[in-house]
């Protein structure tokens, strides 16, 4: 009997151990499973952090690129009556400050001296630079004759187109100020105005200038420095008062740069422009109005 109750004892021993490391095994099955999904739910977390934070940064990053990217806005610097005695100079200064500029040409300037036909090749060469029709003539300096005869006037920029500009339709009348892009349509003298409009029927798109570079027209000195240019420059802008919002036409003439003095107030012009965050230099083939009507003339 002694040795009976013996072996339930032992029975009962080893039953209960195997209990014990089933438990033991369940619940650390259970506590391999509960860590493991705690780690995914902590990397998970990471990664939702991560991602709201690289969110964050863009967002912080996103403002600072807009305000790079800010559109400049835009300065057309034009120069009259060449190839004359200045015209080299300004070429030169354009060249050395790498900026582009539109030279208004005098057809007949081109053929009356060697020097001039010279120049006129250099500008033809020149990167950077557009050249457009200032007539042939420039009336002979007859301005109130010359525009009786709006007959007259097509028949005077189509010689310097002919010989000269073949490929270019974009004008500014001698001695007045009009425009005639689509429907952008000003004349400063309303004596003018159906010679103007002649040369719009014409085909030619005919383009002003919103300010002026002023000179002494007996001394060819200029009656502003850069400095008071730029200040005009930017109250225009300010107060919105140019023809195309955020495009400024400015009209220089080449002649005044013959003297080192007023050629120094060019150079020194283009280089506030050029440091300028606001603005920047380009060709009137870039102007928006002139843009948007050579799409439309040239639809099949």
């Amino acid at each position: 009997m002694a040795t009976s109750s013996s072996d339930d004892d032992g029975e009962s021993s080893a039953s209960f151990k195997v209990k014990i490391i089933v438990i033991a095994i369940f619940l650390s099955s259970f506590l391999i499973l509960f860590s493991a999904r705690n780690k995914s739910h902590s990397a998970k977390n990471v990664f939702v952090e991560m991602k709201s934070q690289s969110v964050t940064e863009k967002q912080l990053v996103m403002p600072t690129d807009a305000t790079r990217a800010k559109k400049k806005k835009k300065i057309y610097l034009t120069f009259d009556d060449g190839p004359n005695d200045g015209t080299m100079n300004v070429l030169n200064i354009l060249k050395e400050e790498n900026v582009p500029a539109t030279f208004f040409i005098v057809g007949e300037h081109v053929f009356m001296s060697k020097e001039q036909a010279t120049t006129w090749d250099s500008l033809l060469h020149a990167k950077n630079i557009e050249l457009c029709n200032h007539s042939y003539t420039h009336a002979n300096n007859r301005y109130q004759k010359f525009y009786k005869d709006p007959k007259k006037v097509v028949q005077d920029i189509e010689l310097t187109k002919e010989k000269l500009l073949p490929d270019n339709d974009i004008v500014r009348a001698p001695g007045r100020n009009a425009w005639r892009i689509d429907s952008l349509h000003f004349t400063d003298i309303k004596k003018s105005k159906a010679a103007i409009d002649s040369l719009q029927s014409a085909g030619f798109i005919v383009m002003g200038w919103d300010l002026e570079w002023h000179y002494n027209p007996k001394t060819f000195v200029l009656k502003s420095s850069a400095d008071q240019l730029f200040k005009q420059v930017k109250a225009l802008f300010d107060k919105k008062k140019t023809r195309v919002p955020d495009n400024l036409v400015l009209l220089a003439h080449d002649q005044v740069y013959n003297s080192k003095k007023d050629s120094m107030q060019l150079r020194e012009f283009v280089q506030k422009i050029k440091q300028s965050e606001e603005y920047e230099l380009s060709i009137v083939s870039n102007y928006p109005a002139i843009r948007a009507t050579d799409s439309t003339r040239h639809k099949p």
